[in-house]
């Protein structure tokens, strides 16, 4: 069963519709997590393989062994960034990749586990998604950049409107004392954005925009969608479909240009993104921002 800690799939209905498994074909996830998507896979085909990457060691820990058990060698997950996808499959030396499936969203683990990543409790301003991946932290970027730089990364990324008062606020505070934690920078920032003045209308924390901001920067999780989508096109076998998941407008735009910019070697499945039914949504909160799309690579390339 998958691990609640983790981030609980979503859409796998959809998943399964658009990536539609066949006898003897491999397939690719490329955001194993808490495994949901795999074993879904797995299950609906029994005689398909599937190869999972996730760059979190404790999610591969965690996760990986139960299905092991269950489907032997036809699972491998292999540690590594979606953003390798080309690399990991040339040293693996796997020949045939017949769908590849990315979920986007963050697990709730994650963020709770990784230092920096949330302001619900006070810990160090890091946000790596894997310390081997990523040299700087975001400590490091709130201390160092320039007051444009923070109010465009926090604009861009975070799509704050408060970016220019978060961003003079941050360059002003750091010249008594630099950003080490989590609470320094959330404290701060409440109190620049005051609670009920956002709160009553957004019904999010005043320093959500600008902590999904700083995560996106220091992870480059943007860029890694753009290459990833780009090498994907690469490695995968004619006639087999691409499906995306994302959680954020950013994302979900990558994906829309991506397939559409493509249209010469891709034929898009889905007009309009696909989001979760009111039945998966009552038992799935997290489900409601969830977007897919879904490719098939041309055969005529």
């Amino acid at each position: 069963m998958e691990n609640k800690t983790y981030h609980k799939s979503v859409l796998v209905n959809e998943v399964l519709q658009y990536l539609n498994p066949e006898p003897n074909k491999t397939y690719l996830d490329a955001t194993f997590g808490g495994g949901g998507h795999t074993k879904a896979i797995l299950e609906k085909e029994p005689n398909c393989n599937v190869i999972a990457l996730d760059w979190d060691k404790t999610a591969i820990d965690k996760n990986y062994p139960e299905l092991k058990n269950l489907y032997g060698d036809r699972l491998k997950v292999i540690w590594g960034n979606f953003a390798s996808i080309k690399k990991i499959i040339e040293k693996e030396n796997i020949k045939n990749i017949n769908g590849i499936l990315a979920d986007f969203g963050t697990s709730q683990y994650q963020i709770a586990n990784t230092p920096g990543m949330s302001f619900q409790t006070d810990s160090p301003l890091d946000m790596r998604m894997s310390q081997a991946h990523f040299y700087f932290k975001a400590s490091d970027i709130v201390n160092r950049y320039t007051e444009k730089e923070l109010a465009d990364i926090i604009f861009k990324y975070g799509e704050e409107r408060f970016s220019r008062q978060i961003a003079r606020a941050i360059v002003e505070q750091r010249k008594k004392e630099k950003f080490t934690t989590t609470g320094q920078l959330a404290d701060l920032i409440e109190n620049i954005i005051p609670r009920p003045k956002i709160f009553k209308k957004y019904k999010i924390h005043p320093a959500t925009k600008t902590f999904q901001a700083l995560r996106i920067f220091v992870n480059k999780e943007l860029d890694n969608i753009e290459i990833f989508l780009r090498d994907a096109l690469e490695i995968i076998k004619p006639a087999s479909n691409i499906v995306c998941i994302s959680f954020h407008s950013l994302e979900d735009r990558i994906v829309k240009n991506f397939f559409r910019e493509n249209k010469n070697k891709l034929e898009i499945l889905t007009k309009k993104p696909i989001t979760a039914t009111q039945e998966e949504l009552s038992v799935n909160p997290s489900s409601r921002s969830a977007k897919l799309r879904a490719a098939k690579i041309l055969t005529n390339l």
